[in-house]
């Protein structure tokens, strides 16, 4: 499959290697088509990798990763031409983090709205699914490296398209019992706002490699 990364940062550079090392072809995008952190990615990827604009990525990709950073994805998106999204899937993996005043970072948008739902109504022809925000870099491709059984989220307006965004999930090594469908766009304030108690684990654990699981009475 032909797939877009949006983003040159950690999360990006890290899916992008797992999707290339899976045999998907991948071209990573991102403000300018000579960015260094894209041309070392595809010097280290080998030659399913490429690199672009952010439009070259979006136009390339049947599916379509937005891992630019929250709070200038939607900037980053609206260099993309709206036919170059049309009627595709985006993965939006971005959390709005604000750093302005420090640490810990707050969120930009919060409680009534979420950075996924701007993204959809920014690009309403698209088919937006929200995932993979709640772990990190490492885990979302390898979910092995947290032992035991945990949970990753999804939520989104279109059935098949989280259908097949979850197949995906399949192929990192998510099980299927283990990622939860949270229902529509909607789903992603719960999944940005989790952001501030997974920042606290970090600091409580020292580790940023953790996730939660949801247990819940067998006969619930």
């Amino acid at each position: 499959m032909k797939i877009g990364v949006l983003g040159t940062g950690t999360v990006g550079r890290t899916i992008a290697t797992r999707l290339v090392a899976i045999g998907h072809e991948v071209t990573m995008g991102s403000r300018t088509a000579d960015n260094e952190q894209a041309a070392d990615w595809v010097g280290e990827a080998g030659d399913r990798a490429a690199q672009g604009t952010f439009a070259d990525a979006a136009a390339f990709g049947e599916i379509v990763f937005n891992c630019t950073a929250g709070v200038a994805s939607l900037e980053a998106l609206g260099s993309v031409p709206g036919e170059d999204l049309a009627g595709k899937i985006l993965v939006d993996v971005a959390n709005p983090l604000d750093f302005s005043r420090g640490m810990p970072p707050t969120l930009s948008v919060s409680n009534d709205d979420s950075l996924g739902e701007q993204i959809q109504r920014k690009l309403p022809d698209t088919r937006v699914v929200k995932t993979l925000n709640t772990v990190n870099a490492n885990v979302m491709v390898d979910p092995g490296r947290v032992p035991g059984e945990h949970d990753l989220f999804v939520c989104g307006n279109d059935a098949d398209a989280k259908a097949e965004v979850s197949e995906l999930l399949e192929s990192f090594g998510w099980t299927r019992e283990r990622i939860v469908d949270l229902g529509d766009i909607t789903g992603a304030r719960a999944m940005e706002m989790y952001l501030p108690l997974w920042l606290r684990l970090f600091g409580t654990f020292g580790t940023s490699e953790l996730n939660v699981r949801v247990v819940r009475r067998p006969d619930s």
